[in-house]
Protein backbone atom coordinates (compact mmCIF):
# COMPACT_ATOMS: atom_id res chain seq x y z
CA UNK A 1 0.00 0.00 0.00
CA UNK A 2 3.15 2.55 1.07
CA UNK A 3 4.32 1.39 -2.12
CA UNK A 4 1.21 2.88 -4.44
CA UNK A 5 0.78 5.73 -1.81
CA UNK A 6 4.30 7.14 -3.23
CA UNK A 7 3.70 6.34 -6.68
CA UNK A 8 0.10 7.65 -7.59
CA UNK A 9 1.24 11.13 -7.19
CA UNK A 10 4.91 11.06 -8.98
CA UNK A 11 2.73 9.81 -12.21
CA UNK A 12 -0.03 12.29 -11.36
CA UNK A 13 2.58 14.92 -11.51
CA UNK A 14 4.22 13.61 -14.59
CA UNK A 15 0.73 13.38 -16.19
CA UNK A 16 0.20 17.23 -15.37
CA UNK A 17 3.72 18.00 -16.12
CA UNK A 18 3.55 16.66 -19.64
CA UNK A 19 -0.20 18.50 -20.12
CA UNK A 20 1.06 21.57 -19.41
CA UNK A 21 4.20 21.37 -21.82
CA UNK A 22 1.85 20.38 -24.41
CA UNK A 23 -0.61 23.54 -23.72
CA UNK A 24 2.71 25.67 -23.77
CA UNK A 25 4.12 24.22 -26.59
CA UNK A 26 0.47 24.56 -28.85
CA UNK A 27 0.17 28.72 -27.54
CA UNK A 28 3.39 28.94 -28.65
CA UNK A 29 3.19 27.67 -31.95
CA UNK A 30 -0.48 29.80 -32.27
CA UNK A 31 0.85 33.03 -31.91
CA UNK A 32 3.94 32.15 -34.54
CA UNK A 33 0.80 31.14 -36.45
CA UNK A 34 -0.69 35.06 -35.30
CA UNK A 35 2.43 36.69 -36.39
CA UNK A 36 2.50 35.08 -39.67
CA UNK A 37 -0.96 35.65 -40.77
CA UNK A 38 -0.40 39.37 -39.84
CA UNK A 39 2.34 39.36 -41.90
CA UNK A 40 -0.09 38.37 -44.48
CA UNK A 41 -2.53 40.93 -44.11
CA UNK A 42 0.25 43.45 -43.94
CA UNK A 43 1.20 42.64 -47.67
CA UNK A 44 -1.94 43.03 -48.91
CA UNK A 45 -2.34 45.53 -46.87
CA UNK A 46 0.87 47.14 -48.53
CA UNK A 47 -0.25 46.33 -51.53
CA UNK A 48 -3.30 47.77 -51.59
CA UNK A 49 -1.86 51.08 -49.91
CA UNK A 50 0.80 51.27 -52.90
CA UNK A 51 -1.67 51.15 -55.30
CA UNK A 52 -3.63 54.54 -53.89
CA UNK A 53 0.00 56.48 -53.90
CA UNK A 54 1.20 54.93 -57.29
CA UNK A 55 -1.98 54.68 -59.70
CA UNK A 56 -4.54 56.83 -58.43
CA UNK A 57 -6.55 58.83 -59.71
CA UNK A 58 -7.14 56.69 -63.03
CA UNK A 59 -6.64 58.47 -65.98
CA UNK A 60 -10.34 60.40 -67.15
CA UNK A 61 -12.84 58.38 -69.01
CA UNK A 62 -11.45 55.07 -67.42
CA UNK A 63 -14.38 53.19 -65.46
CA UNK A 64 -12.75 51.12 -62.56
CA UNK A 65 -13.68 47.62 -62.67
CA UNK A 66 -13.34 44.78 -59.77
CA UNK A 67 -10.38 45.71 -57.43
CA UNK A 68 -10.13 49.26 -58.71
CA UNK A 69 -14.20 49.91 -58.04
CA UNK A 70 -13.40 49.01 -54.64
CA UNK A 71 -10.32 51.00 -54.19
CA UNK A 72 -11.87 54.56 -55.84
CA UNK A 73 -15.24 54.03 -54.23
CA UNK A 74 -15.80 56.69 -51.23
CA UNK A 75 -16.08 54.04 -48.88
CA UNK A 76 -12.60 53.53 -49.57
CA UNK A 77 -11.49 56.63 -47.69
CA UNK A 78 -11.31 57.78 -43.95
CA UNK A 79 -11.17 61.62 -45.10
CA UNK A 80 -8.17 62.15 -47.21
CA UNK A 81 -6.56 58.59 -45.93
CA UNK A 82 -7.05 55.37 -47.72
CA UNK A 83 -8.07 52.68 -45.38
CA UNK A 84 -5.65 50.69 -46.92
CA UNK A 85 -3.40 52.72 -44.90
CA UNK A 86 -5.41 52.19 -41.83
CA UNK A 87 -5.33 48.33 -42.42
CA UNK A 88 -1.43 48.32 -42.99
CA UNK A 89 -0.71 50.23 -39.53
CA UNK A 90 -3.34 47.73 -38.36
CA UNK A 91 -0.66 45.22 -39.07
CA UNK A 92 2.46 46.24 -38.35
CA UNK A 93 0.56 46.56 -34.86
CA UNK A 94 -0.49 43.52 -34.63
CA UNK A 95 3.11 41.78 -35.80
CA UNK A 96 4.76 44.00 -33.04
CA UNK A 97 2.40 42.90 -30.46
CA UNK A 98 2.25 39.37 -31.46
CA UNK A 99 6.65 39.33 -31.21
CA UNK A 100 6.35 40.87 -27.79
CA UNK A 101 4.10 38.53 -26.38
CA UNK A 102 5.88 35.81 -27.77
CA UNK A 103 9.12 37.10 -25.81
CA UNK A 104 7.77 38.96 -22.91
CA UNK A 105 4.70 36.88 -22.57
CA UNK A 106 3.38 39.87 -20.74
CA UNK A 107 -0.34 39.20 -19.83
CA UNK A 108 -0.78 42.65 -20.14
CA UNK A 109 -1.26 41.85 -23.97
CA UNK A 110 -3.46 39.11 -23.56
CA UNK A 111 -5.72 41.37 -22.27
CA UNK A 112 -5.40 44.18 -25.31
CA UNK A 113 -4.78 41.97 -28.43
CA UNK A 114 -7.95 40.31 -28.10
CA UNK A 115 -10.52 43.46 -28.25
CA UNK A 116 -8.43 44.81 -30.76
CA UNK A 117 -8.32 42.03 -32.89
CA UNK A 118 -12.01 42.04 -32.64
CA UNK A 119 -11.94 44.87 -33.99
CA UNK A 120 -10.31 44.01 -36.64
CA UNK A 121 -13.38 41.75 -37.38
CA UNK A 122 -15.86 43.81 -37.07
CA UNK A 123 -14.49 46.27 -39.67
CA UNK A 124 -13.70 44.09 -41.61
CA UNK A 125 -16.90 42.46 -42.27
CA UNK A 126 -18.42 45.89 -42.36
CA UNK A 127 -15.85 46.72 -45.85
CA UNK A 128 -16.89 42.99 -46.88
CA UNK A 129 -20.91 43.95 -46.90
CA UNK A 130 -19.82 47.25 -49.02
CA UNK A 131 -18.26 45.11 -51.86
CA UNK A 132 -21.47 42.81 -51.67
CA UNK A 133 -23.64 45.12 -51.35
CA UNK A 134 -23.23 49.13 -52.29
CA UNK A 135 -19.90 48.86 -54.14
CA UNK A 136 -20.89 45.56 -55.71
CA UNK A 137 -17.53 44.32 -56.90
CA UNK A 138 -14.94 42.23 -55.22
CA UNK A 139 -11.37 43.20 -54.30
CA UNK A 140 -9.20 40.15 -53.71
CA UNK A 141 -6.61 41.52 -51.94
CA UNK A 142 -9.39 43.21 -49.34
CA UNK A 143 -10.59 39.59 -48.73
CA UNK A 144 -7.31 38.38 -48.14
CA UNK A 145 -7.34 41.00 -45.56
CA UNK A 146 -10.90 40.29 -44.35
CA UNK A 147 -9.52 37.11 -43.74
CA UNK A 148 -6.56 37.61 -41.83
CA UNK A 149 -8.51 40.07 -39.91
CA UNK A 150 -11.09 36.38 -38.97
CA UNK A 151 -8.21 34.44 -38.47
CA UNK A 152 -6.24 36.83 -35.80
CA UNK A 153 -9.05 36.63 -34.02
CA UNK A 154 -9.77 33.24 -33.74
CA UNK A 155 -6.40 32.55 -32.80
CA UNK A 156 -6.19 35.18 -30.37
CA UNK A 157 -9.65 33.68 -28.78
CA UNK A 158 -8.09 30.06 -28.77
CA UNK A 159 -5.08 31.17 -27.16
CA UNK A 160 -6.79 32.97 -24.52
CA UNK A 161 -9.01 29.61 -24.29
CA UNK A 162 -5.59 27.52 -23.47
CA UNK A 163 -4.22 29.57 -20.76
CA UNK A 164 -2.55 32.82 -23.01
CA UNK A 165 0.84 33.79 -21.76
CA UNK A 166 0.40 32.53 -18.45
CA UNK A 167 1.23 29.01 -19.81
CA UNK A 168 3.60 29.60 -22.55
CA UNK A 169 7.26 29.00 -22.76
CA UNK A 170 10.07 31.60 -23.41
CA UNK A 171 11.12 32.62 -26.45
CA UNK A 172 14.32 33.74 -28.22
CA UNK A 173 13.86 36.86 -29.03
CA UNK A 174 16.42 37.34 -31.68
CA UNK A 175 14.71 34.13 -33.78
CA UNK A 176 11.32 35.82 -33.14
CA UNK A 177 11.82 39.23 -34.08
CA UNK A 178 14.70 38.52 -36.71
CA UNK A 179 12.20 36.24 -38.20
CA UNK A 180 8.81 38.72 -38.09
CA UNK A 181 11.56 41.13 -39.97
CA UNK A 182 12.59 38.91 -42.45
CA UNK A 183 8.85 37.78 -43.44
CA UNK A 184 7.38 41.26 -43.05
CA UNK A 185 10.63 42.45 -45.43
CA UNK A 186 10.52 39.79 -48.02
CA UNK A 187 6.27 39.87 -48.31
CA UNK A 188 7.27 44.14 -49.05
CA UNK A 189 9.19 43.28 -51.49
CA UNK A 190 7.03 40.90 -53.44
CA UNK A 191 4.12 43.31 -52.89
CA UNK A 192 5.81 45.70 -54.65
CA UNK A 193 6.92 44.00 -57.31
CA UNK A 194 3.65 42.81 -57.63
CA UNK A 195 2.35 46.49 -57.81
CA UNK A 196 5.06 46.82 -61.26
CA UNK A 197 3.12 43.70 -63.06
CA UNK A 198 -0.27 44.33 -62.33
CA UNK A 199 -3.05 44.98 -64.69
CA UNK A 200 -3.84 48.65 -63.17
CA UNK A 201 -5.47 51.27 -65.75
CA UNK A 202 -2.97 53.77 -66.64
CA UNK A 203 -0.03 52.82 -64.77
Amino acid sequence: MSAQTTTHPTEANVATEATTEARSSRVGRLMGFFIGVAIVGWGASAFLTAVHFWALPLPEGIEPQGSMAVITSPWAYIGPIPLALVGALYYVVMIALGATWRVTRNALLDTVMLPMTGLGVLMSAGLVYLQLGPIGEICPFCMVSATATTLLFLTELTIKSQGGSRVARPANPSIVWGTAFVATLLLTLAAMFGLTIAPIPGA
